[in-house]
Formats: structure tokens, C-alpha cells, sequence
């Protein structure tokens, strides 16, 4: 019974509201929201989570430390030391009055030192020094050649440069620097000569001259006077006690300098014969089964590795011979003597086995029968003639004509059609070689001799008046390269339609694209002979990742760093051994798996600021990559993250673009150098950058713009003209979509007339002033014309300054 005056107690009902209960301190869904994406640590199991206490972490990045540490000391000490080889560094004068002999007067004046004198005194000597337990080998660079200065610094420790008291360096000391450090530049130190020679006032001021100079080039460096012995040894000192600067595409390659020299001809021929190159390994041990490559020559075989004693032997008891006993340190090495005691000690440390040996194979022989088919069976073509009557198509012919005259109006087309495939000498790429022909045509004329040849005054002020107009006449050529390149900056890509033969055969080659970034393009479609001589990875970064790991972890069998060996390198030209005895370095650098073979190399570059020149597709380039140099004609393309990729017709100075060449294979890092030839024989360097990848499949687009114009406008649709001249090039580019320079996209709908004109069919109205626009693509792929063989520069000409950019009257 209810009491009166007490409230009633609420009992919930069968559809209350139940929610789900708090879960208190795991918050699951708050830290995925917090942290998408974040995979949770690994449980440690309690063995793992009792080794990585504290105190062991401690203990293990120390053990580390020390490693490391241990392993640069190794490094330092086997440089130089007893047990490696000799400290290489490369003098080079960047000033035509720095004086480099006298710098290497003074580096061996010092009477504790033993000196030991090379067969040719001019190249530089070797300086054993018993108090610092170093050894070192000076080389002084050529400066005139300065193919010579950039392999002495592929191979040298450290580079020694002789500066000017007053002004530094000059302009070829600068291309010098820049051609340096773009290709990698090792440990160096700077030294100046002849400043206690100026006045006291000016002293000060060259100082200042100086550093402020150094400063932009060498930031960290420190400048060392050597006037005096004191101050040669202390430049010793720095030398031996610096940070070595690793190369990397030197790291993982066994490289050695030329020493000594012998060519032994073969019984066949005199030209051709085996090359003894002695010298110490440097950095990985070298086996004789791989191939090595001599810089400017090619790649070849060795047949054996031999161990002569070590001429430089840093502890003079040691040495065999009784007149380092005396009182004259300076040692003669003759030529006769030294090769009579290798005969005596001479030691062979492993011969080629033919079963291992790498081949020098560069290319694929291919096989001209590949792909071909059989004869057709009678099914095949009862198939064939099946499917051509259900692809055969209505033609729309005028009235009264037989089918006889319609068969042949198809007939027409059709040899049309095989006219363009045959019709590749009308293509634009060929063009350039026509041009070539005719200015070798030109220059020949040039050559021939001047019958009235008399001797009078009056001939040299003639001969320099034909060297004066030969001047002007390659004046005119740049010129209209300039003009040229003007044209393709203002008007990218735009070409006039010819009239005097159809655009469908002019154009046969080209197709239209719905889309230049998403539409399909097969790369094994239609691709060229050359393709079928070069080398292919299914995977390059694996391939390259797999030879770098057996590197590191498979100990090579062979001559290690630091031996004095001989290598005897067979089918050897003469010529090469010539060149050895003129004074120029022989570097030799061993390859990896698979980098004699020939493929697609593609390189990313930058134009160099100090030239300016235009340059054309196609043409001859001089290639410093890494350990190699040598001689093809590039390709230039974008640099995108697409799978199509858009060609240049110039090396553009605004953006880094790709170079595409043929070339043999090399495993990157490797940083590359591009040069180009002039009429005078100089070298000047064009761009700088690095290998990208090795990849034939890259798809290099060629993009053709047909441009017309709008003759009559109405609402959406409109009559254009002038972009073809007759009824059947519009009927063939009636498929490809048409745009214009204000953003408008249409369509063809039919030709209008026999002379080209014809209706179209955009989004949006055109305005009277707008252009319309038909894009047509090509694949191109270089040239093949790779040469290891680079000829000798001209000497860099001295206070030279760049030629300014003519102003181009593009009218």
C-alpha cells in the first residue's frame, strides 16, 4: 500500500538506451588516430631486453667508435707507410707564372730525405723520408693538356696547388678548378710561391687578395708559403697528416699509376703487342681473370701478374743496392739496369685462367634470321584473306566510277602508305647529317692550295686575310645557331608544313596522343637495329646492389693494395706506349661484372655557366665519366618522374636535362663531364652533373607542332587553314585532337575544298588572334657513334673571356 505524500521510484523500461561500457587506460582507437599508419614495436622477448640494458648500449656504440676509429688510423697509416703505397700527389700550377719545377726543387731539397729520380726527370720524382716513416710520389701535371690533369686526379691522394703571389690563378687555372671539382676533387692544399719576392707594402695586400680568393673555392683550406726548406717540410707534414676525401667511383675498383713501362711486340704485327705496366694497387686488390680499362684507349685482358721487387723501399737496409749508402741520396733509376734485376727477381703471382677469364665482349653479334617466320599453311591464309574482307571498309568515290577505279583510288593510298615507311631520308633528324656533308663538302674546298704562291710581302697579310674570313664564315654558322635556338624558345617545337610533298608522308613516323602523361606507349615497339648489339638488366639497381655485396663480402683473389706489381696487358697498340714516353700518365682502372658491356646510359646534367654557346641534338660531345673517357653523340630530354619523357633540341642553360648515349655499362655513383671540340682544336666544357641510371627502355618523345590559323568563326566551330595544303592530310590527321595557344580543345570535322582548309569543332568560341595547334609524337633514340678514343686538346688559351651573345634579329 502506497504511503500518501512519498514519491514514485522510475523503473526503467524494455527500451532503454544501453551503451557500452569505458575502457579504462587502453585508449586503442585514440592513439591510431593519433599516430595512422605507426606499426607498434616488436615484443623483446626477456634474453633480448636483459643484453640491451643500459650499460650495454653504452658499451656497444663505443665498441663502434672505436672500429670506426681504428679503421681510419689503418687507413692513414698504410697511405705512405711501408706496407702501402706511396702517398701520389699531383702538382698542379693554376697560374702561367706559378712555377712548378721550382716547387719541386724545393720539396726534395731537404738532405734527410732520399730522392729516387724516375727515367724521365720532367714527370716527378719520389721522396722517401725516414723521419715521418712516409713515402711520396710528386707528379707535376701538364697544364697545357688538361685531359692529363683530370686523369692524374682520378688516381691522386692528394693534389697539390701552386698558386700565383698576386693574382691566384687565371682563367685557364679557373676552368681547371671547376673541370676539377665537378668531377671529384681529393684532398689538396694550397701553396704559393714568391711573396717574400714583393715589397713590403704589397705583401699585405696580396695577402688579403688571396684569402678573399680562396675563400670562395676552398673555404677550409689553409694557404702554405714554400719558399724555403723549412716550409717544404712543413707542407710534408700537412699532407701526410690530412683527411683523405674518398671518390667513390674509385672505392670499389683497383686503379694503379704507371710507374715503368715496357712494350714487348707480337709475332704477328709490330702495332700490336703486350704492355708491361708496373705500379703500386690502389684501392681494391686486383685479380688478372677481370678486365681493366686504360683511360683513352679501351678496355682489355691481362695474361699475367707479376711481383718484382719494390723499387721504393722505405728502409734503406733493405734495399739492395750499395750506392744509396753513399753519400749522394739521389738515385738514377736506368732503364737497363732496372730491367736485368727484374729479370733476376722477378716473381709470378698468378697467371689468366681462360676458363674464367671475363670476355671483352661489348656487343651482341645479332642474328638476321631471328624472328623470321616459315611459309604460311593454307589455313593461315584462308585466315588471313578472312580477316582482310571483314577489315575491308566502304569508300566514298563520285558517282559513275567502277569498281575497277575504286580499287586503284585504295591502291593509291596504300603505296602512299608504303612510301612513308620508306621515306625516312625526309624525316628532320636527317637533316643535320645533310648539313654535315655539306660542310665537310665546304671545308675540303677550303684545303685545296692557292696556285699563285709566290714569295712576297704581300702573302701573309693574304693567308691572314683567308684565316680572317674562315673566322667570320664559322661566325655566321653560330649565328644561325643562335637563331635557331631563338626560334625554338619563342616558338617551341613548331615546324611549317611542307609544300612541296604531303604532310602525311613527311609526317609518317609521328602519331597523335590523347594525353602526353597518361596515354600508353609500348617501349619494345618499333625500335631500332642498334638495340639489338646492347646489353639489357632486368633489374639494374638489384643487378648493381648484388655486384657491390659479392664485393664487400667475397675477399678477391689477387695482387692486394699497396703491392708493386707488373701487369702484362695484352693486344696493346703501340701508340699508347708512345704517348707514355712523351710524358703523359697511364692510369689503369679494373672493371666490375658486366662494365665492358655496351647499353643506354643516361645522365642528369646542369649547363655550365661559363659557356654559352648553343648546342645542337646529335652533335659529337666529349664524355668524362667517372674512370672512363670517350666520344658520342647525345640525345637531350627532360628531367620528370613520368614514363614519358620529352626531347630537347638544345642543351637548354635554364634547367637540368638528361643526356642520353650509348656507352658501355658503369655501376653509379659516378659524376660526368661534357666538353665539346671547337674548329681550333680547344676543348670547352659544357655541362656537369652525374650517371642517372642505365636504362634502354626510357622513353625519349619527340613532340612536332603543326600550327594554323582561323579563317572563318562561327559560335563553337570554326574554318582553319594553313596548317595543311590539301584534302587528303586532313582526311589522314582527322583523329588526333587539336588545341590552341588560349587553352580552346577541338576536334576536326571535315576538309572543306581541295586546299587544306577545314571545319573544326572546339569547347569554346575562338578569338580572331588565336592559333590552333595539332601535337605529333616520335620516339628517337642517339646515334651510334661511341669512340674510347679522345684526341689531344689545344692548350688552354690564357685570359680568354667567352664570346658574348650576338643579338639575333629575328626577322
Amino acid at each position: 500500500m502506497a504511503v500518501p505524500g512519498a514519491a514514485a521510484a522510475h523503473r526503467p523500461g524494455a527500451l532503454k538506451q544501453q551503451n557500452k561500457p569505458h575502457k579504462g587506460g587502453r585508449h586503442g582507437g585514440g592513439a591510431q588516430r593519433r599516430a595512422p599508419g605507426r606499426v607498434p614495436a616488436p615484443a623483446l622477448s626477456r634474453r633480448r631486453r636483459r643484453d640491451l640494458r643500459r650499460q650495454d648500449r653504452r658499451h656497444q656504440a663505443l665498441q663502434l667508435r672505436r672500429r670506426r676509429r681504428e679503421a681510419v688510423l689503418a687507413e692513414k697509416r698504410l697511405l705512405g707507410g711501408a706496407d702501402g703505397p706511396p702517398h701520389l700527389v699531383a702538382v698542379v700550377p693554376l697560374h702561367e707564372g706559378a712555377r712548378g719545377p721550382d716547387a719541386l726543387r724545393l720539396l726534395r731539397s731537404d738532405a734527410a730525405n732520399l730522392v729516387v729520380s724516375e727515367a724521365d726527370g720532367a714527370r716527378g720524382f719520389t721522396l722517401l723520408c725516414p723521419r715521418l716513416r712516409q713515402r711520396w710520389r710528386f707528379v707535376l701535371a701538364p697544364t697545357r693538356d688538361f685531359h692529363a690533369v683530370l686523369d692524374l686526379a682520378k688516381v691522386a691522394d692528394s693534389l697539390l696547388f701552386v698558386l700565383h703571389p698576386e693574382d691566384g690563378w687565371d682563367s685557364a687555372g679557373e676552368n681547371c678548378l671547376s673541370c676539377l671539382f665537378a668531377q671529384g676533387l681529393p684532398s689538396c692544399a694550397l701553396a704559393v710561391q714568391g711573396m717574400a719576392d714583393l715589397p713590403p707594402k704589397k705583401q699585405t695586400e696580396a695577402k688579403k687578395k688571396l684569402s678573399k680568393a680562396i675563400e670562395k673555392r676552398f673555404p677550409e683550406a689553409k694557404l702554405f708559403p714554400l719558399n724555403t726548406e723549412q716550409e717544404s717540410l712543413l707542407l710534408l707534414r700537412h699532407l701526410a697528416a690530412q683527411k683523405q676525401r674518398h671518390l667513390a667511383f674509385r672505392d670499389r675498383r683497383a686503379y694503379l699509376l704507371a710507374h715503368a713501362a715496357e712494350f714487348v711486340p707480337s709475332q704477328e704485327s709490330d702495332l700490336v703487342g703486350t704492355l708491361k705496366v708496373s705500379g703500386f694497387i690502389r684501392g681494391q686488390p686486383l685479380n688478372v681473370n677481370s678486365l681493366v680499362h686504360i683511360v683513352g684507349q679501351g678496355d682489355f685482358q691481362m695474361s699475367q701478374v707479376d711481383a718484382p721487387p719494390d723499387p721504393l723501399c722505405l728502409n734503406p737496409r733493405a734495399a739492395k743496392r750499395p750506392e744509396r749508402k753513399g753519400q749522394d741520396m739521389e738515385i738514377q733509376d736506368e732503364p737497363g739496369n732496372s730491367a736485368v734485376q727484374m729479370e733476376e727477381d722477378v716473381k709470378v703471382l698468378m697467371k689468366a685462367d681462360p676458363s674464367r677469364q671475363e670476355l671483352l665482349q661489348s656487343e651482341v653479334v645479332p642474328d638476321p634470321m631471328e624472328g623470321e617466320q616459315t611459309w604460311p599453311t593454307e589455313e593461315e591464309l584462308k585466315e588471313a584473306e578472312e580477316a582482310v574482307k571483314e577489315r575491308r571498309k566502304t569508300v566514298k568515290v563520285p558517282k559513275g566510277t567502277s569498281k575497277y577505279q575504286a580499287a586503284w583510288i585504295v591502291d593509291d593510298e596504300e603505296d602512299g602508305s608504303e612510301e612513308d615507311e620508306d621515306g625516312d631520308s625526309m624525316e628532320e633528324d636527317d637533316l643535320m647529317e645533310e648539313e654535315a656533308f655539306q660542310d665537310g663538302e665546304s671545308s675540303e674546298e677550303e684545303e685545296e692550295p692557292v696556285e699563285d704562291e709566290c714569295e712576297t710581302m704581300t702573302l701573309p697579310e693574304s693567308a691572314r686575310d683567308d684565316q680572317y674570313d674562315e673566322r667570320v664564315e664559322e661566325d655566321e654558322q653560330v649565328l644561325e645557331k643562335y637563331r635557331q635556338e631563338r626560334t625554338d624558345e619563342m616558338f617551341p617545337d613548331e615546324v611549317d608544313t611542307p609544300r612541296d610533298m604531303p604532310a602525311r608522308v613527311r609526317f609518317q613516323k609521328y602519331r597523335g596522343l590523347k594525353s602526353f602523361r597518361t596515354s600508353p606507349w609500348d617501349p619494345k615497339e618499333n625500335l631500332p637495329r642498334d638495340y639489338a648489339r646492347i646489353f639489357q638488366f632486368q633489374d639494374f639497381s638489384r643487378t648493381r646492389k648484388h655486384v657491390f655485396r659479392q664485393l664487400e663480402k667475397e675477399e678477391t683473389d689477387g695482387a692486394a693494395v699497396g703491392w708493386y706489381v707488373t701487369l702484362h696487358i695484352s693486344s696493346v697498340p703501340v701508340s699508347l706506349m708512345e704517348s707514355f714516353r712523351q710524358g703523359k700518365p697511364l692510369v689503369l682502372f679494373s672493371l666490375l661484372p658486366h662494365e665492358q658491356k655496351m647499353s643506354v646510359l643516361h645522365f642528369l646534367v646542369r649547363r655550365h655557366p661559363g659557356n654559352v654557346e648553343p648546342v645542337k641534338a646529335k652533335e659529337e660531345l666529349i664524355f668524362h665519366c667517372g674512370f672512363r673517357r670517350f666520344r658520342a653523340s647525345a640525345l637531350y630530354s627532360q628531367h620528370t618522374s613520368a614514363d614519358k619523357h620529352k626531347a630537347e633540341r638544345f642543351l637548354r642553360p635554364d634547367a637540368a636535362l638528361v643526356v642520353t648515349v650509348y656507352a658501355p655499362i658503369t655501376f653509379p655513383p659516378a659524376l660526368v663531364l661534357l666538353f665539346k671540340q671547337r674548329s681550333n682544336g680547344m676543348h670547352d666544357l659544357l655541362a656537369t652533373g652525374s650517371l642517372l641510371a642505365v636504362d634502354p627502355d626510357r622513353l625519349i618523345i619527340k613532340r612536332l607542332v603543326l600550327s594554323g590559323h582561323p579563317f572563318k568563326i562561327f559560335s563553337k566551330t570554326a574554318v582553319v587553314r594553313y596548317m595543311f595544303f590539301n584534302r587528303e592530310d586532313v582526311l589522314w590527321f582527322k583523329p588526333v585532337e587539336l588545341r590552341t595557344k588560349w587553352g580552346r580543345r577541338g576536334h576536326i570535322e571535315e576538309p572543306l575544298g581541295t586546299h587544306g582548309h577545314m571545319k573544326c569543332h572546339f569547347d569554346g568560341q575562338l578569338k580572331s588572334q588565336d592559333t590552333v595547334l595539332m601535337n605529333l609524337y616520335k620516339r628517337v633514340f642517339p646515334k651510334w657513334t661511341y669512340d674510347p678514343y679522345v684526341p689531344e686538346p689545344v692548350a688552354w688559351v690564357r685570359n680568354e673571356e667567352p664570346a658574348p651573345v650576338p643579338e639575333v634579329d629575328m626577322e
